[in-house]
């Protein structure tokens, strides 16, 4: 198993070595694990003057797959567009054809009351948001900002998808969903955008193919709303890009935080990049303080999805249910009667837990 490591900034590299020692931990049982580092990001510009290093973007290629810690800090705002972190993080999605993104939100029974929601709407929460991750309103052509006729400044961006782009997507989707409960909830906006008309009409197409996915349609305002008024009601969730960012962002607070979930994205080969969902947090960098569990359990989304090793991944995510269950606490999942703990230890304990 050929694994790039791309540590990041801020806390990136702090959760990354964390999933690193973990994954280190089963290479001494004989998994055969290689990892070799680069940088991206505002490490990339620091290191070779581009977020998306040449070098950094062979390893990636040459790899199985790739664990990302996390990008971005405030020194960087100020740089041209092309140079800020966050383009190498658009770039390497692009490059490796990374099409497919998948947030699972899971709320674990002893951090329900973390939650800003009630614990009773939360509790045992198991949903899963497949976000197509290339196309939409973020890579659409035409895009800028000009003069118009009048003289006045004018921003504009282009909603943009492909018959063949939602329907990879989608069977990404019903495949998950018939792996789970069997229900797939298909979220656009239909009803005012052609885009969506499309996107809805190839969903119902493939479905033809899934007969024993239960398929809904539900429009993004709505679905927005019931995440907080009924989320249990979900299963699989389907979306584009730029509604799948704001509803995977809106789902993980059902959590109570974000540093608990991972995501995948993925290529039609299941070769995958896997990173914690959240940013890279630059002003509690290099305190020992953040939570690296997203990131170990972004690590056994990699085991099962792009190696196929659902054994592992299933003790990967056992070892971080044992020590939620001890009491082990970051501060950001802290209560009265826990243990607090910082990143390393956090780390520590999955290994001690595996």
């Amino acid at each position: 198993m050929k694994i790039a490591v791309l540590p990041g900034d801020g806390i990136g590299p702090e959760v990354a070595a964390q999933a690193v020692k973990v994954l280190q931990a089963l290479n001494s049982e004989g998994l055969k694990i290689e990892m070799e580092h680069a940088t991206i990001g505002g490490a990339g510009y620091d290191a070779a003057g581009d977020p998306l290093p040449e070098a950094t973007l062979a390893l990636s290629r040459a790899a199985d797959a790739v664990l990302l810690g996390a990008v971005g800090g405030y020194q960087y705002d100020s740089l041209p567009r092309p140079m800020r972190p966050e383009q190498g993080l658009l770039r390497i999605r692009k490059e490796l054809n990374l099409f497919a993104n998948l947030r699972p939100v899971n709320v674990y029974p002893e951090l329900a009351d973390a939650s800003t929601l009630k614990a009773e709407v939360v509790s045992g929460l198991d949903i899963m948001i497949v976000r197509e991750l290339t196309g939409d309103l973020y890579f659409g052509q035409p895009r800028g900002i000009h003069v118009n006729a009048n003289g006045e400044r004018e921003g504009y961006n282009t909603m943009r998808y492909s018959e063949s782009e939602v329907r990879r997507v989608a069977h990404i989707g019903f495949q998950i969903a018939m792996k789970r409960n069997k229900k797939l909830c298909s979220v656009e906006k239909a009803n005012v955008l052609e885009t969506s008309e499309l996107w809805r009409e190839v969903v119902i197409e493939t479905a033809k193919e899934y007969p024993e996915v239960a398929l809904s349609h539900m429009y993004v305002d709505n679905a927005a709303m019931q995440l907080v008024r009924n989320p249990k009601q979900f299963d699989v969730i389907v979306t584009g890009n730029i509604f799948g960012d704001i509803l995977s962002d809106e789902a993980s607070m059902l959590t109570g935080s974000i540093g608990m979930l991972g995501s995948a994205s993925l290529d039609q080969n299941r070769k995958g990049m896997y990173e914690p969902i959240h940013g890279s947090a630059p002003d509690i960098a290099g305190q020992d303080i953040a939570n690296p569990l997203a990131t170990i359990l972004s690590a056994a989304m990699m085991m099962r999805y792009t190696f196929g090793r659902d054994d592992v991944a299933d003790r990967i995510e056992n070892a971080v249910k044992k020590v939620i269950s001890s009491g082990l606490r970051t501060v950001d999942i802290y209560t009265a009667g826990t243990t607090k703990v910082g990143c390393a230890a956090m780390g520590d304990a999955v290994v001690a837990a595996l």
